[in-house]
């Protein structure tokens, strides 16, 4: 099933909702984390460490230490009054705050965090690791580094997005057997098959190239070719029936790649196109801003990556234009580009990716991924989703026009903006984590390389 992503304004509603259930919230949870924990100490030993805050999380603490010791645990229990004994532990439960912290750890409670990530055993964080933000990723202060963290009635942001994910280990979720109908509220969604298997579209053997649809990708200035050839590639292979490489700088052919057409960029858009990409090795010239003009003064799909994305941020004409386009429009910016096309540094952006995603979407009436550790992804409609797959091997020269190669392909065959958006952000991880898993990366890992794995997942989805 979709898993649905909550901010803390959707689980205090939940919450509400959920009145006065029985058992209660807080030992259903403490129950649930208990059981957990006992399974990650080792058969040797049963000294378990838990810390308890001062407020709800503390409360589910110390349900969890009672339950522990009922398991014939050893647990000592630690607070700001009474700091735990220097011993060795093999169990630590982190209780000290939970999805309400908005402030940053200091004094006695950093000293608690420090000692929690000094132990080296399993680490279980209750609902999120203390001192992340739950609806950003942000590290308040400091932050305990879980190896496991059992989040509550769903998954939260800051689990997924920005530090999130480096410190709250193996997510187990437990749904505390709240009943669905009393989920339903203005969430988002973690980015995975379960949520696009019905909208998939398995070719039919009468297929022709044509029903595939034709893309141009616009860009490749002197010296940066490789970005829309990359670009290109990409496509073709994630099954865009006719891809046309608009290059400012000629070329004759691309001999890794011959069935990619090099057009000049007037020709390639004066051509019967399902989708366009422009951006990829663009350039900031006066060449380039004439062509994005005209990309965006059409009514063709179009995905907006890399210069193009600047010269949005430095042109109000341009963003006017963007802002009035009726026809499917994707954009991918990496927070740097965000913070450009919002006036506001990169910090600001990576303060809340959320936030500013929205914006983004809502300004430039597009379709928005922004990128990073945990992608932002928010449909035209306000419809948001976090992308979980991928990993620091993506962190090389060129990822992004892969992505937008992927992007633009799924436009061309004709998939809606929405679809192309989460569909093609969650396969471009993937295929890095295939990679990973091969041992071609994470270190070292290239762009190009992630685009015979994407194609076999692609057609894995489309077969399964």
């Amino acid at each position: 099933m979709p898993r649905p992503v909550y901010l803390t304004s959707d689980i205090r509603r939940i919450e509400a909702a959920a009145g006065s259930v029985s058992p209660p919230l807080m030992e259903r949870a403490g129950a649930a984390a208990a059981e957990l924990a006992a399974t990650l100490s080792p058969d040797t030993g049963k000294e378990a460490l838990v810390l308890a805050g001062p407020g709800n999380n503390g409360g589910d603490a110390r349900i969890v230490a009672r339950i522990l010791q009922e398991k014939f645990f050893r647990v000592t229990l630690a607070d700001t009054t009474n700091h735990p004994p220097d011993k060795k532990y093999n169990l630590v439960i982190d209780g000290l705050f939970g999805i309400g912290l908005a402030r940053p750890i200091e004094g006695d409670y950093a000293k608690l965090v420090a000692y929690a990530n000094a132990q080296g055993c399993p680490v279980l964080a209750l609902d999120i690791p203390s001192g992340l933000h739950s609806d950003t990723g942000q590290v308040l202060g400091c932050a305990v580094r879980a190896t496991h963290t059992i989040t509550f009635i769903g998954l939260k942001p800051g689990l997924l997005t920005l530090d999130g994910p480096d410190h709250c280990g193996q997510v187990t979720v437990s749904g505390l057997e709240l009943k669905p109908d009393s989920l339903e509220t203005g969430h988002g969604w973690l980015a995975e098959p379960a949520l696009f298997a019905n909208i998939l579209k398995p070719r039919l053997r009468n297929f022709h190239k044509g029903m595939a649809g034709s893309l141009a990708v616009i860009g490749g200035a002197a010296g940066m070719a490789g970005a829309a050839v990359l670009a290109g590639r990409a496509a073709l292979r994630l099954g865009a029936g006719r891809v046309y490489a608009g290059l400012l700088e000629e070329h004759a052919l691309d001999p890794g790649a011959p069935e990619l057409m090099l057009r000049h960029p007037d020709d390639a858009l004066g051509l019967d196109l399902d989708a366009i990409v422009i951006g990829p090795g663009l350039g900031r010239s006066e060449r380039a801003e004439t062509l994005l003009g005209a990309v965006l003064a059409s009514d063709i799909p179009c995905v907006i990556d890399a210069d193009a994305l600047n010269l949005i941020a430095e042109n109000e004409d341009l963003r006017k234009a963007c802002a009035r386009r009726s026809a499917e429009t994707l954009l991918t910016p990496h927070p740097a580009e965000a913070a450009r096309l919002l006036a506001e540094t990169t910090a600001q952006v990576q303060a809340d990716r959320l936030k500013a995603a929205r914006a983004l979407a809502a300004n430039l009436n597009a379709h928005v991924v922004l990128k990073g550790n945990g992608s932002i992804l928010i449909a035209r409609d306000g419809h948001w989703f976090i992308n979980a797959s991928g990993n620091p091997g993506m962190a090389s020269a060129g990822m992004g026009d892969v992505l937008s190669g992927f992007l633009g392909a799924l436009l061309a065959q004709k998939y809606s903006g929405e679809t192309a958006l989460v569909l093609g952000t969650h396969l471009h991880g993937c295929a890095a984590d295939e990679c990973s898993r091969s041992g071609t990366g994470p270190v070292g890992l290239t762009a190009g390389e992630l685009i015979d794995p994407a194609r076999r997942i692609w057609n894995s989805w489309l077969g399964g």
